[in-house]
Parts: C-alpha cells; structure tokens; sequence
C-alpha cells in the first residue's frame, strides 16, 4: 500500500510523519534539537546534528508505521524558513546553522531601512529585508566573519540541508528561493538583488529552485542506512513551512486568509498578481503565476513556549512524567481565566515585533490579585493581538472573509473562539495534528503522480474542519481590549530603546 513521508523541522522539533496516500497520519516520531544562544540575539543549531536527530525520527516513524520502507512512493522536507544554511567548497557544513529567531543582523537592517536599499528591495524583491532575512545574515557574515564569508560554497535553507542529506543534491524550492534573492514580477533569481545588498560575490552559491512537487532527487545508500528509507526512494524539492501549513490545513486559497500560530505569526494569502507593500512579504507561491502574501513577525506561540519552559517547569516535568500534556494540564486555569474580567495584557514581543527589533516583551495591567491563569491568558490574547496587526495590513491589500487557523493552540476550542473574536471573522480548524508534515507529503504525491498537483487534497476537508464565528459581544471587549494593546505598544516605541539599552551588550548587533 503506498504511503507518503512528509519532514516537519521546526526551530526546536524535528519530527517525521507517514501518512497514507488518503491523507491518515500512520506514524509520527519527533526529537528535539539543541539551540544555542552563545549571546544575546544569536539562535543556532548545529547541522549535523539536526540532520542525526531527523533521520532518527524517520527510522522510528517507519516502525511505528506498521508499513515496509518500501511503501514510501515519495519524500517532501518542510522547515522553519529564513535564517541561514551553509556549506563550505566541499559541502560540508560551514558552522552552526542561524535559526530565523536570531536577531544579530538588526543594525544592518536598520541602515539599510535608514538608506535607499529599503524602498530599492521592495520594488525588486517584493520585501524590505528584515533580521532573520538570508540577505542580512550574509551580509553581516561578510562584516562580522569575512574569512567564514570566503568559504561559502553553498548557502541553502533548513529544510535544503534536509533535502541534500537525502540525496546529496543541493537545492532549493520556488517558495524558498524568494526569501531575498528573486525579482518579485518574474519570480526567477535576480542577480540585481544580490548586487543590491552587496553580495553580488556570491551568485555562485545561490541553490537552484525547482518546484515544489518536482523529484530532485533520490534516496542514497548512506541515507537509506542511517533512516531505514528504502534506497533510490524519489524525493521532491520540498516548500517553506508557512506554505506548507497553509497547504496541510486547507488554507492555501484565495479569498482565505492561513493564519499559523507557531513560532512566527505567520498571516498569508494568495493573488495572482504581486501585490507589494512595507506591511508584508510578496513571495513565490507553489505554482508559477501565483503569489503567496505573507505579514509575520516573530512574535506567536514561541512567547506561550517560553511562559511554560520558565514558570511551569514542575508541572511540566511532572506532567510528562504521567503521561499528560502540560497543555491539558493547564487547560483549566487558562479557561477560568477566560471567564472573568482582567486588565493584563501582554506584548509577546520575546524574539521580535512588527515593531522593530528593540522592542521587548512585557505584562502591563497586572495586579496582586492575577494569578498564573490570567498571566497565560493574557499571553494568548497578545499572541492573538499581534496576528491581528498582521491581518488587519493584509485586508488593506486583499479581499478575504475567513480564515484558516493552524498551530498548537489550535487544539484547544477557546483559542480558536478567541481567534474568531479578535480577528472579527469566521476561523475554521481542520481537524490536522500535522498539517505542515501533510502540506509536504501533498507534494511528494503530486510528485509521485499519486495527485494531481499539490492541491489536489484526497481528504473530505469539510468533514474535518469545525469553524467557529465572532460573537458580537466579545468582539465588542476584544475591540476595547485590542485597542490598549496598541495604544500602550504605540507610547513604548520611544522607550523600548531606553530599555535595550540598559544592557547594551544584550542589545547589540
């Protein structure tokens, strides 16, 4: 019986899942990797490792799986996007990979915005480069580590170095090629994007794209040994996370807006024409002709992780230790929460903000009286709070009535009424514990020419999806609400700076 694999590497998990060729997850495996913050505003990981812990997780999912390696038809990688890949002349890795949460490049991004090179980027590119962006990366590899700089053979993407440990072939995909380096009108590579951030040196290192559903590759005999994958197994370019997630929940649509809540705030939606503004990225999307617009900062579920790892330590050890999620666990506090009034509010600006880099996360409101609950309460409206700002620039460029809510809060049912209250429209979930994982196992089957084309889902996603609709009231509170968050984000943007700057060696560039 055929099956798919689709790879999910996020910023903390990497994980892999089989699925059956009608869209039923039979096995998933995951395995955590290391981050390393060597200082303040440098997030890596190292590549081999990455690589060891994913093929690990391929070798268990296949077990758990109950189907022979050889079921596998096709193979699709999905990764975190943005940061920064290297290998060195002879494909190697060249130092620890940057993760998208790294910020280190902020200076250069603000001279940058400061200068022409801005407004010269979105009109080539279709995006002003922001921290995490490949072009910032590179260029303050080229001030910072210029002996590094000369080594570079290949720059590529997390889910590229997947790809390339696959199958020993380097490259990319359409919707990733567009990160820095694309001309936003013909969606091909411009040599002018390069010469504009001053990398013109490094036309040489650019991975080709190919689409996203294309077989660019096989499995190798090494690759085969450490996973259990069958060798010469096809495997296909692979996409972007956001795109991926996007695909997997069955928001990929026009008139749709995805709203994915993990890591990022990732906020997208499709037009057939590039459509650019400072507000959002204009990218590649999986087809030629289509334009995937995506607002998104850095600023989601990473704040609700952070608030867990660091004041539910216990619970979660504890939790883990019986066998219960450290979500369910908490679920009661947050609902009794939800039930009564509250001024905290929370600006979940930990990693970044559509703010700029020197704004910094913070509780404002708080009073003896709030206990955990509210404080959790208050980190998932601001996470709903800043997706909002994202949505809400999106519905100045594009017309859509309804969104599609994917990520790990989507599981739980007050959240997405939440999301539906503040966003002021009809949120549907589809019932898809995987959905990046399945976006990519789409196009390894289109590949596979088990589908027509990615978008060619086998599944009944009306069966499987629950939508939930605003209700007038607590829209109503949400507005108000909403509406301090921003005011009070708005009196911060000239402290925010006063603030970073009380510890300037954590506020360096």
């Amino acid at each position: 019986m055929p099956t798919l694999l689709g790879i999910d590497s996020g910023l903390t998990v990497t994980k892999a899942v089989i699925f059956d060729i009608d869209g039923t997850p039979l096995a998933a495996a995951r395995r955590r990797v290391t981050q390393f913050i060597p200082k303040a505003r440098h997030i890596e990981r190292d590549m081999d490792e990455l690589w060891s812990a994913t093929a690990d997780a391929i070798r268990e999912a296949i077990s758990l799986s109950g189907r022979p390696a050889s079921d596998i038809e096709g193979i699709a990688a999905t990764a975190h996007g943005d940061g920064i890949y290297l290998l060195d002349h002879a494909q190697q890795p060249l130092g620890r990979a940057i993760l998208s949460l790294d910020s280190r490049a902020g200076a250069i991004v603000d001279r940058w915005t400061q200068s022409d090179v801005a407004d010269l980027a979105i009109e080539l590119t279709g995006q002003i480069p922001h921290v995490s962006a490949p072009s910032a990366l590179l260029a303050w590899i080229r001030e910072m580590e210029p002996e590094r700089y000369k080594r570079i053979g290949h720059f590529c993407s997390c889910k590229d170095w997947l790809r390339f440990c696959l199958t020993g072939i380097i490259g990319t995909d359409r919707t990733e090629a567009s990160t820095s380096f694309t001309n936003v009108k013909t969606q091909n590579y411009s040599e002018d994007a390069l010469q504009l951030f001053g990398l013109q040196d490094l036309v040489h290192a650019l991975p080709p794209a190919s689409r996203s559903d294309q077989i660019v590759g096989r499995v190798t005999r090494e690759a085969a040994q450490l996973t259990g994958l069958a060798e010469g197994t096809p495997v296909v370019a692979g996409l972007h996370d956001v795109t991926a997630s996007a695909l997997g929940a069955g928001g990929y649509a026009k008139g749709v807006v995805a709203v994915i809540a993990g890591t990022y705030s990732i906020n997208e939606t499709l037009s057939s024409e590039p459509r650019v503004d400072r507000r959002w990225f204009c990218r590649n999307g999986i087809a030629p002709g289509i334009w995937n617009s995506m607002s998104i900062s850095p600023a989601s579920t990473a704040n609700y992780d952070w608030f867990l790892a660091t004041l539910c330590a216990a619970e979660r050890t504890n939790g883990e230790v019986r066998g219960n999620s450290i979500h369910a666990l908490l679920a009661p506090e947050i609902d009794a929460a939800f039930e009564r009034p509250s001024t905290a509010l929370f600006h979940p600006y930990l990693f970044g903000s559509p703010y700029g880099a020197a704004a910094s996360a913070g509780f404002f409101g708080l009073g003896g009286w709030h206990d955990r609950g509210d404080m959790l309460r208050a980190v998932l409206e601001g996470i709903a709070f800043n997706h909002r700002i994202h949505v809400d620039a999106l519905r100045d460029g594009f017309a859509f009535d309804q969104a599609r809510l994917a990520g790990g809060v989507s599981r739980n049912p007050a959240v997405v009424q939440m999301f539906a209250d503040v966003l002021g429209m009809p949120v549907t979930v589809t019932e898809t514990d995987e959905a990046a994982a399945w976006g990519a196992a789409l196009c390894a089957g289109s590949g596979a020419g088990i589908f027509a084309d990615p978008q060619s889902d086998p599944r009944d996603t009306a069966s499987i999806a629950k939508t939930c609709r605003p209700d007038a009231a607590r829209s109503a509170d949400y507005e108000k609400r909403y509406q301090v968050f921003r005011d009070i984000a708005d009196a911060m943007i000239s402290l925010w700076p006063r603030i970073a700057a009380l510890a300037p060696e954590q506020s360096a560039n």
